[in-house]
């Protein structure tokens, strides 16, 4: 019974697992791009920042930008849930073009 227990356990502290952030979104007018990713309930999330960075600036560039920079806070929204709570999550991550302007 006891190593029941554990293993509950176990599979309620989740996952750890690697999410690599991509372009959902923006405003070539405004300079902004929103990187995103979406996980499970039982899936701990984590990504590279930098890399997401990257990604963002390399939109921003196509816009005639220099770079990217994060602009705000990310934002964590539930996208599916059943009787016991979350189960899908999706996290943006908003960025504001930086150096030059919109061509």
């Amino acid at each position: 019974m006891r190593l029941m227990g554990l293993i509950g356990l176990a599979l309620l502290a989740g996952c750890a697992v690697t999410k690599i952030p991509v372009a959902a979104g923006g405003s070539r007018a405004d300079g902004t791009v929103t990187m995103a990713f979406q996980y499970g309930g039982f899936e701990r999330p984590s990504w590279n920042l930098d890399q997401t960075r990257q990604a963002a600036a390399s939109k921003c560039a196509a816009w005639g930008y220099a770079d990217a920079q994060v602009f705000g806070s990310q934002m964590q929204n539930c996208m599916a849930w059943n009787a016991y709570g979350c189960i899908a999550w999706t996290v943006t991550i908003p960025y504001q073009c930086v150096g030059g302007g919109a061509r």
